[in-house]
């Protein structure tokens, strides 16, 4: 979802320097308290369980390790006399497990729409009674076990539906058939995701959530059903999507995958015009601002139109329908040779150079980046629609804000086109580890931002990366050291709304940066995190194999990071306690003593200013910290020093800057 990054602070040589002769030597014995503890930060046994054969040791799937798929067939008409989407889907869902399930579940979020739902409640503040439809109206549910289609015996539990079987469904490969129609009213844009809003030209649909999806059967939780909430998003399966939708005749259909029968709802000119696209780095048209009311831009001027998209090895499809849409699009570089579409889709007031005019670039660029990068982008088709959803992400298709323009409609398409390598390819469980799915996509965002046409958005850790705009050591500060803030691993719909983004996106992004650049080095991480994406592409990891994976691949024990930064909010505070020359000879080294006064560690740099202002700096790790709460190191000096200053980057969140360095006299 949407998501809403100093130079070294001025004020610090003015504070520490009033304090340059008394700790020139040291600081006084009353200073020297310290709430650090080595054997709690590094304490050993940090995974509470030994790998096994489905989840290795290394953060790698084990030789044993399965997962359930489902594949989906769907019908879909939308009425927009009355606003209500009728479907009819068939589920063919294989039991890779070796248990046998008695039941099954399956996920019917449109009933988040109810005036009954528990998401409700879940704050003090409830909605509007205007703002509610009455969910999913299931007509029938038909279940095909072997030869024999017999009606289901089903329950609806909120956003839950459980099918119990006549007979258990055997596992290691044994496939099921279901057969589901169902209707439900597509709220107004209360929706939030799933909607329609009015433009000049006519309303923009977007639809989303829209039929019943299979829960997750998996080896950690057994069957995932927590109910939808909002907060917490999606876990779904893997398998292809084959879907139709019906609509009248002069609306475009923009949607996950390949549309496969452009011949049938498509006019010769667009496909000649997608044609060049696909072999175009520049913006095609394919239909333009002044085509929008023009009948001869559809292939037929009555009745309904069918589209049919397919998407394989997808979690999910998502699509938007709209008379008013200007359309254009561009070709996509992918590694070795690779060719992908990105399109956007928007209504003539969004159009413009400043606005939706360059959403296709942002795209495209977008998925280049991240396809260098970490993984190549395995979809046919990318496409950025504008509506009132304002950052919402599926596979395929991005919902951006209809009004946002310039850097915001950049950083808003890079983060959700973001979203499909996480959670779309590495597909972790959203809705109990959002920081695995918003976290890491707000991290790679910050570097795809600083590679964006030599910077043109750049750098994001200066402004939208941070929550306040300003450093991000700085700015997570304050969350760190508010005694109600929840940690990382916080179910994602237990975060508090005024946490949310510190908590999901920002810390874990930071501590990921952190990682990068503080601790491991760029080319150690990105290994690290590149294998981890490999590995579990396409697969449900759990939040110790992410861990364990990056261990093993940087070949570092970061159980104290771990433990400190997502299972804690635990503060740093390094303090310089004092400096002096070795033998009072400034040629033989500047002997140096550093404090850790509270819970955390972290490696550190220290910086020291000659005379002659020229500089030196020493590179200390964290296991200084692994026996010592206070550390005494020697700097090379070879003429007399002007200033000290740990951390001389602002790098760290240290909550104390005002201690970290003093002007010598």
């Amino acid at each position: 979802m949407k998501l809403k990054f100093t130079p070294l602070c001025l004020f610090l040589l003015i504070s520490v320097s009033v304090l340059a002769q008394r700790r020139h030597h040291a600081a006084t014995v009353d200073t020297l308290i310290s709430n650090y503890n080595p054997a709690d930060l590094f304490l050993p046994a940090f995974y509470p369980e030994r790998g096994n054969e489905r989840h290795s040791a290394n953060g790698e799937p084990g030789p044993k390790y399965w997962q359930n798929r489902v594949n989906y067939k769907l019908k879909a008409n939308i009425d927009t006399n009355t606003k209500v989407l009728s479907g009819a889907e068939e589920i063919d869902y294989v039991n890779n497990s070796p248990d046998a399930l008695q039941f099954l579940w399956l996920q019917l979020d449109q009933n988040t729409y109810k005036k009954t739902a528990r998401s409700n409640f879940q704050t003090s503040t409830t909605p509007a009674v205007a703002d509610h439809t009455n969910g999913y109206n299931i007509e029938s549910v038909y279940i095909t076990n072997g030869k024999q289609s017999q009606k289901a015996n089903f329950i609806i539990s909120d956003t839950r539906m459980q099918i119990r079987l006549p007979k258990a469904l055997a596992g290691n490969g044994t496939h099921i058939k279901i057969y589901i129609k169902y209707q439900f009213t597509i709220p107004a844009v209360f929706g939030g995701r799933t909607d329609y809003n009015q433009t000049k030209n006519g309303k923009i649909y977007e639809i989303a959530q829209w039929f019943p999806r299979m829960c997750v059967y998996d080896d950690s939780e057994g069957w995932d059903t927590l109910p939808f909430m909002g907060a917490g998003e999606f876990y779904l399966e893997y398998g292809d999507i084959d879907y139709e939708v019906t609509v009248p005749w002069d609306m475009i259909v923009a949607g996950s995958g390949e549309l496969l029968n452009p011949t049938q709802v498509l006019t010769p000119t667009q496909i000649s015009r997608l044609a060049a696209a696909r072999n175009s780095d520049k913006t095609i048209m394919i239909r333009d601002v002044n085509e929008v009311n023009n009948p001869s831009t559809r292939p037929v001027h009555t009745g309904t139109l069918t589209w049919h998209f397919r998407m394989n090895n997808t979690r999910d499809v998502a699509f938007g329908a709209s008379r008013a849409y200007v359309w254009d699009a561009a070709r996509v570089n992918l590694p070795n040779g690779k060719k992908s579409l990105a399109m956007s889709v928007y209504p003539v007031e969004s159009a413009g150079n400043d606005a939706w005019g360059r959403a296709t670039e942002y795209l495209k660029k977008s998925i280049e980046y991240f396809s260098e990068k970490w993984f190549v982008y395995p979809y046919p088709v990318a496409v950025n629609e504008a509506g009132t959803a304002g950052g919402m992400e599926y596979p395929g298709i991005v919902f951006d804000g209809i009004t946002d323009k310039s850097k915001e409609l950049y950083w808003v398409t890079a983060h959700e086109i973001g979203h499909n390598w996480f959670p779309m390819i590495v597909g972790s469980n959203e809705r109990r580890y959002a920081f695995m799915d918003e976290g890491f996509n707000t991290f790679i965002d910050i570097y795809a931002s600083d590679a964006f046409n030599n910077g043109e958005y750049g750098k994001k850790r200066d402004g939208e990366y941070a929550p306040g705009g300003g450093n991000p050591a700085d700015e997570i500060i304050p969350t760190i050291l508010d005694p109600e803030a929840p940690t990382i691993m916080t179910a994602a719909d237990a975060v508090p709304e005024k946490y949310r983004h510190p908590i999901e996106y920002f810390k874990p992004a930071l501590g990921l940066v952190l990682l990068r650049e503080q601790i491991l080095g760029n080319d150690r991480f990105d290994y690290a995190f590149r294998n981890y994406i490999h590995k579990w592409a396409f697969k449900h990891p759990q939040p110790d194999d992410f861990f364990r994976s990056m261990d093993n691949g940087s070949g570092e024990d970061l159980s104290w990071f771990w433990k400190g930064w997502f299972y804690n909010n635990l503060p740093l505070d390094l303090e310089l306690v004092g400096a002096e020359y070795v033998k009072n000879d400034p040629r033989q080294g500047l002997s140096v003593t550093v404090m850790n006064k509270e819970a955390m560690a972290m490696p550190f740099t220290v910086e020291v200013t000659m005379k002659d202002d020229t500089k030196q700096r020493l590179q200390i790790p964290v296991e200084a910290w692994l026996q010592n709460k206070m550390i005494t190191f020697t700097v090379p000096t070879t003429q007399e020093v002007k200033r000290v200053i740990v951390d001389p980057d602002n790098a760290l969140p240290d909550i104390n800057r005002g201690n970290n360095g003093f002007v010598f006299r």
